[in-house]
């Protein structure tokens, strides 16, 4: 199978922090009390931790086949 330079989690987690960010400033624009602010703070960092988390969690290990056909 062929293999793409950047993954689809990588992508996928990348497009949520965008969408994610987006509706919260959309939100906060239109005013927000206190606990929606928290809520939208904690989907933000939450977003953006899974982000890094995608990008810094090692490759998974495949093991080596070094039978001869």
């Amino acid at each position: 199978m062929f293999k793409l330079p950047v993954s689809f989690a990588e992508w996928g987690s990348a497009a949520m922090v965008f969408v994610v960010s987006m509706l919260a400033g959309r939100f906060a624009s239109e005013g927000m009390n206190l606990l929606q602010w928290a809520g939208a703070a904690a989907a933000v960092l939450g977003s953006v931790t899974l982000a890094v988390g995608v990008r810094v969690w090692p490759a998974e290990a495949r093991p080596r086949n070094d039978k001869p056909r």
